[in-house]
């Protein structure tokens, strides 16, 4: 932080300048845009070079000017500091008003010290209270944004064109080029542990109040109204190698819309189990949603994948693909790859849920020889609960494995394991957020930098643009460092001993008097 800086306190009102970054965790007040928006730049806290949005406080950002804030009386809540960058709980409470009227705050109207961004705020947070201070590595999940950008594009293709769209707003134009606008009423965004979003929107030209969702088809199978087509058209799109999401709707009527509203805006308003009753009360919406659609998007491999993976199997190195797609999609993947080639078996480990049909299931891969094992994130959990050992013994002996619907702590967990009972060194691969905990607990981490961030880039040992450059990486480079680490240890090896002979005849020929042969440096060769 700058010198100027160094000496703020907390409730003072920062003006923080174009390019300019700022000096404290602060509460986002007032911006000059136009739409009551900002980006920032969050480069220094975790890496990710892209702008994300950020929302002032509403009450605030109405003021007719920026001078406006000298004149309210108002007070903040906010939790006590953590190294958390990616939740904040608070509110904003008006006093000047009759009766004082309460905001609720969230990670989206704060602005963490080192961002960069052009706002006022007030401070909250400084010294070693600031997020980034305290923060020593906590990444987390980033949510790729390509998915959205595929659909935004597929659907202009066929006459239906996103126009504009704001934090409020957004208008489409049909194929008969009539504009349609909507009014957003909520947003529900993404979280890994959710495995869906939602928002809320208001036809101007009807008035109808409709709740759109999108999400994993695991979860929303329980939430839109009985089908007999969801599971096989999903199984159908996994199989072509297709991202799966399933779209679902429901009409609200403006009473039900008004009680949710009510009740969703004092869950917010929370400071203790925030998120837990903001969940409570959105999923009072998720119950007998009407299915629309389902969406494929092709996750397409890297060039030189399937070369490089085969350079690795003949240097005898032995490949498990930990991914968090269904697996069907994970299969169809691995078989693109040539993970698992084409006239190679593949034993699919039956979903499992206790010891008796795990230890059915177990018995049955064991008379399998020679073939690929691909096995979900479940199954695996209840394997590893009740016969980790018997597992672990039957998967190394298979050529390749191909873990599905695995979360973030299963792939640390099952490298963990890896080191444990082989005893072989583990090299972990990734490119998203999701696999830095993979990442650090292998003996050596790469980063691929790709869509998803530089998450994985950040917290690995090498960082690499390409998965074809894993091959060089390891056979060139891995190679002649090992060389280079042999010839250094036969050195310092040959050298001892060549000192220690010297200075035992040395010591026989003098009595074995205590004089070293070589003084200081001179023994270190």
């Amino acid at each position: 932080i700058p010198e100027s800086f160094q000496h703020l306190n907390t409730v003072v009102n920062v003006l923080v300048t174009s390019n300019q970054r700022v000096p404290a965790d602060m509460i986002f007040l007032r911006t000059s845009e136009k739409n009551g928006s900002c980006f920032l730049r969050t480069d220094q806290l975790d890496g990710e070079t892209d702008w994300k949005l950020r929302l002032p406080v509403a009450g605030t950002q109405r003021l007719p000017t920026a001078a406006d804030l000298l004149q309210v009386r108002s007070y903040v809540y906010a939790e006590e500091p953590n190294i958390d960058i990616h939740h904040f709980v608070g509110t904003f409470t008006r006093e000047d008003s009759d009766p004082p009227v309460s905001e609720s705050l969230g990670i989206e109207n704060t602005l963490w010290a080192g961002t960069v961004c052009t706002v006022v705020g007030v401070v909250l947070y400084t010294g070693r209270e600031l997020r980034s201070v305290m923060n020593t590595s906590n990444p987390r999940s980033k949510v790729c944004a390509g998915s959205r950008v595929a659909l935004v594009q597929w659907t202009e293709s066929v006459g239906l064109t996103l126009v504009g769209r704001d934090q409020s707003s957004m208008q489409l134009r049909t194929p008969g080029d009539q504009i349609l606008n909507f009014t957003i009423l909520q947003l529900f965004p993404f979280t890994y542990e959710s495995k869906r979003m939602g928002i809320i929107v208001r036809d101007e030209s009807t008035g109808e109040i409709t709740f759109y969702m999108k999400g994993a088809d695991v979860v929303m199978a329980g939430i839109v109204q009985y089908n007999d087509w969801l599971d096989e058209e999903c199984g159908n799109m996994a199989r072509e190698g297709l991202r799966v999401l399933v779209v679902a709707k429901k009409c609200l009527a403006e009473e039900q819309y008004q009680d949710f509203e009510a009740r969703y805006v004092q869950a917010k308003l929370s400071v203790h189990d925030r998120s837990l009753k903001v969940a409570t009360v959105i999923e009072s919406l998720e119950m007998e949603m009407e299915l629309l659609c389902l969406t494929g998007v092709e996750d397409q491999l890297q060039a030189d994948v399937r070369p490089t993976l085969e350079t690795l199997r003949n240097a005898g190195i032995k490949v498990w693909m930990l991914t968090g797609d269904k697996l069907e999609t994970a299969t169809c993947t691995a078989k693109n790859a040539h993970l698992v080639t084409r006239n190679q078996d593949i034993h699919v480990f039956r979903l499992v849920s206790n010891r008796g049909e795990a230890h059915l299931e177990l018995n049955a891969f064991r008379r399998k020889h020679d073939c690929a094992l691909v096995i979900s994130g479940d199954s695996l959990e209840v394997c590893l609960k009740y016969y980790e050992y018997e597992f672990m013994e039957l998967a190394c002996q298979c050529p390749a494995v191909v873990c599905c619907r695995c979360a973030p702590t299963q792939k640390a967990q099952i490298v963990r394991l890896l080191q444990e009972r082989t005893g072989k060194l583990t090299c972990a691969v990734g490119d998203g957020g999701n696999d830095v905990s993979m990442i650090q607990e292998s003996d050596c981490g790469v980063g691929v930098e790709g869509k998803e961030g530089k998450q994985a880039s950040l917290a690995a040992d090498f960082s690499i643009t390409q998965f074809r450059h894993l091959g060089r990486l390891l056979m060139v480079h891995g190679r002649n460092s090992y060389k280079r680490s042999a010839a250094l240890s036969q050195f310092v090896i040959h050298r001892s001993l060549c000192i220690s002979t010297m200075q035992a005849v040395f010591s026989s020929v003098f009595y074995f008097a205590s004089v070293p042969l070589y003084q200081g440096f001179l023994i270190i060769g």
